[in-house]
């Protein structure tokens, strides 16, 4: 799969990590139905973390279709939820 992370560049990532990154996504969405603005923030560094360390960066001329588009790490909780399907941020796996 291929991920994208808002002002940065994308990433190759195994689907097999979607389990895993789909409990911070879980978290998120839950800091943004409470208001939690600190929680958010945690749990949106956390998460972008996890992809950039469990992906494998692509060539910044690379120019593969994104799977999946992330915020960048700055986003407010206004612009996590213009992104948000019905599943978070991360769908629920293959």
């Amino acid at each position: 799969m291929i991920v994208r992370i808002m002002g940065e560049g994308q990433v190759r990532l195994a689907d097999s990590h979607l389990t895993e990154l789909n409990k911070l996504d879980d978290e998120l969405l839950a800091e943004l139905d409470h208001g939690d603005g600190p929680g958010f923030r945690r749990t949106l560094t956390a998460l972008l973390a996890k992809v950039r360390e469990l992906g494998t960066p692509l060539p910044d001329d690379s120019l593969e279709p994104s799977e999946l588009i992330l915020p960048a790490e700055d986003a407010t909780l206004e612009d996590v939820r213009d992104l948000l399907g019905d599943d978070g941020l991360i769908p629920d796996g293959p």
